[in-house]
Order: C-alpha cells, then structure tokens, then sequence
C-alpha cells in the first residue's frame, strides 16, 4: 500500500505540475489583453489592436494545451483516487462541475469570438469579447482554487450516516476564507507570470533590434502590471496566506520554517538545512523575532515547534516542504525588486536603453513558472499527511484496485506524451514569437514612409 500511495501521489503531482504550466499564462495574458484592448479602444490606435491579436494567439496555444493537459487530471479522482471521490464527491463536484459547466464554456466561446470574430464584432464587441474571455478564465481559476482550498480548510460539510462527507453550505464551500486568500495570492502569481513573459519578449525584440515599438510596448506593460502584482502578492495576500497556515495548520508552518522546538519571538528563517532527524536547522541565517510578529503580530508570541504535535501529524517531506517554501519567497523577492527597479527606469525615461535590464527581463521569464510550482508544492505538501485536513488522510485516498504497477505503467506513458506535447508547444510559441506582431516587410515600409514624412 505504501508504495502505490507514493506513485499515485507522484503521477498526480507530475500531472497538476505539467498542466499548469499553462494555465497561469492564460489566466496572466487575459488580464493584459484587456489592457491592450483598452488601450486601444482609448486611442483608436492600430497598434494595441495588433498587439492584442499577437498575444491572443500565444494565448490560444496555451489554452489548447491547458485544455489537453487537464482533462486527464479530473480523470484521476476516479482512476487513481477512487476513495477520496466516494468520501468527497458530494462536495468537490459541486465546484469542479461548475468549473467544467461555466467558467470552461464561458472562456472558450468568447475565446473563439476573439480570436475569430474582430470584424463582424466591431470595437467595442471586440473588448466585450475579450473582457469575457478575462472573466471565463479567472472564474475557472476560482473555482479550482476554492476545491483545494476546501481540502486545506474543510467549510460548509457534514458527516452523513455512511461516513461520506455531503454539502451543508454552498456558500460555505464557496465563500470559504481559505479560497478568497488562496484565490487572489494564486492569480497574482499568474499575472506575474503573464507580465514576466510579455516584458521577456518585448525585450527580445528591443535587444534584436525587430519589432520595437511593439517591443516598447511589451516591456511597459510587463512592467506596470508586474510592480503592482509583484507587492500585492507580498502584502496582503502573501501575508494572509501565511496567517491562515499559522492559524489552521500549525505543524506546517513549524516545518515550512525549520522550527522544531517552540518559541517566544521565534526568529523567520532566511537560510538553512532541516535535519529532522536531529531536530534542529543546521546553518540557520535567521532574524530575531520575525516569526512570532507576522504570525500573529506580537514581537514576543509563542510560535509551537513540531516537537510539540504528534510525528503522525507531521508532513511527510519536511526538507522538500521547506525548500520549495524558501524558493518561492526568495523569487518572489526577486521579482519585486526586478518589477519596481524596471518601473522606476521607465519613470526615469531609461528602461528601454538599459541593455542590461532587458537581459534580466528576458532571461527572468523561466522564474515566475518555477516560483508558482514552488508555491503549489508548498501547499501541497504542507498539507500532508491530510488529503482532507483533519477529515481524511491521504493513505486513505487512493483506489486500493489499482497497483503500484498499473500507476507506473500509466504514469510513463504520460510522461511520454507530455514531452511530445511540451515540445509541440514551444515549436508554435516560438514561431509566433519569430513571425512578431507584424511581417518585418510591414514595418520597413511604415518607417521608410514615416522617414520620408519627416
């Protein structure tokens, strides 16, 4: 048993992993083409709407294969998780189906009026449309957020007489204090990752001197939006999140810190390595007290070690918990000081002749998807051993029919599939990239005419 559990949690931790890669694209470029398209609709300029065409189409890419890569992840509550979906079907499906009914159809309809429709629509049906398609994709962020949220936070259940968990509060499960936290700290995370890779290739294109008026576009935008998202996800929504975990989960903040024995004005770990065998954080690069104030606000507050729970309910990863927990913090520091640097060059008149600034924005575009896969595993494992925290351990979860064999079997055909599909993806992302916003031919006669003009 033991081993099946630990192949059916691999293939669905590579599974959710592979597939988000793409929806945090999405999720990011919906909410900067309805900036390209206000912009355009403001100043009646043709160049937003052809931006806005350019990355509909890097959109569309990513939603195909966001598309592709989920479906078999809904798949996997009955084939790998037969149990967990007998004891919890009655709640989760609630807003999976809507999900699937709203959110999916919603998104994918006005997508194909967006990317299809601009002509028939005119301009304003055209920002409608895309508006919509921003809506479709975040009310579906939403509702898989607020799933997990509820097997972080279990609200809005009762126990039926046959041990099955059922639905007493629909908007106990929706409205969920844990989701509305999780939900805007994850769609932040998303917008970085759209500001990140929309700013990478405007300085692509500044760097090799093609496509620049776009390029300079790319790059403001990026900039602008990433500043914001890049604080907000710090202060408040980093914040609450941490509170949450402090609050409900208090064995996976002492380990997402290293913290093995309580303390009064328990320091925040900077750096470190968890022996947990030993008990203690080994090389620890700490500041006095920080724990204890954002925890709970109080410089002299008690935060409890693992020592004080029970080794059953510790996670089962500890050093990976706190690896991936640091990681993301760390990135996520650096994307502020990346965004606000890049914003206060822009004021300044600077940015887009800083050679070196448009290298970091370029090469910075890997950092956003390795910062939220950071942050998916903290939570995830932060949650363990619990599938359902404090109703349903994880052991107790999986399909007791399917052997570890079968999983494997599966598992690397996935993988296999999944390398053929992530290849595809970056073929047609780069050959969207290559082709830019316009044909070059284009843009050599609108600057011979614009120098003739002049």
């Amino acid at each position: 048993m033991g081993q099946a559990l630990d192949v059916h949690r691999l293939h669905f931790a590579f599974t959710v992993t592979f597939h988000y890669i793409f929806p945090q694209l999405t999720m990011g470029l919906a909410l900067l083409l309805v900036y390209l398209k206000t912009k355009a609709l403001r100043t009646g300029d043709e160049h937003y709407d052809r931006a806005a065409r350019f990355w509909a189409r890097i959109f569309g890419i990513n939603f195909a294969l966001g598309v592709v890569t989920g479906i078999p992840m809904e798949f996997q509550f009955g084939t790998n998780w037969a149990a967990f979906s007998k004891a919890a079907g009655g709640v989760i499906g609630q807003t999976l189906a809507m999900e699937g009914v709203f959110s999916f159809f919603l998104e994918s309809s006005f997508l194909g009026l967006f990317l299809f429709g601009e002509e028939r629509l005119g301009r304003i049906g055209h920002w409608v449309a895309g508006f919509l398609v921003f809506l479709g994709s975040w009310l579906s962020g939403y509702l898989i957020v607020a799933t997990d949220a509820w097997m972080q936070h279990p609200t809005g259940y009762r126990i039926g007489a046959e041990g099955t968990i059922e639905l007493s509060s629909f908007w106990g499960l929706l409205l969920n204090k844990w989701a509305l936290w999780q939900y805007a700290h994850t769609m932040l995370g998303a917008v970085q990752t759209g500001c990140f890779v929309m700013a990478g290739v405007g300085a692509f294109y500044l760097l090799t001197k093609r496509h620049e008026n776009y390029g300079r576009t790319f790059v403001r935008a990026g900039v602008l939006v990433g500043a914001v998202a890049a604080i907000l996800q710090l202060f408040p929504t980093g914040d609450m999140q941490g509170k949450l975990v402090g609050n409900s989960q208090q064995p996976t903040l002492a380990a997402m810190e290293g913290l093995f024995e309580s303390q009064e004005g328990a320091p925040l770990a900077i750096l470190g390595q968890p022996d947990v065998e030993k008990g203690k954080l080994d090389n620890p690069l700490e500041v006095p007290k920080m724990l204890s104030f954002l925890t709970y606000r109080q410089w002299r507050a008690n935060v409890k070690g693992l020592s004080d729970f029970p080794q059953a309910e510790w996670p089962d990863q500890i050093p990976l918990l706190y690896y991936s927990y640091h990681l993301m913090v760390g990135l996520g520091t650096i994307f502020i000081a990346v965004m606000v640097l890049g914003a206060l060059l822009l004021w300044r008149g600077r940015l887009f002749g800083a050679r070196w600034m448009l290298w970091v924005l370029m090469l910075g575009v890997p950092l956003p998807y390795i910062a939220n896969t950071a942050g998916w595993m903290t939570a995830e494992l932060g949650r363990q051993p619990w599938l359902i925290y404090g109703l349903m351990r994880t052991a107790s979860g999986i399909s007791p029919r399917v052997a570890a064999g079968n999983a494997w079997f599966t598992l690397i055909g996935f993988m296999g599939m999944y390398t053929i599909l992530a290849i595809l993806w970056l073929f047609l992302t780069y050959r969207e990239i290559e082709h830019g916003p316009e044909p070059v031919e284009s843009l050599r006669g609108e600057e011979a005419s614009a120098v003739a003009a002049n």
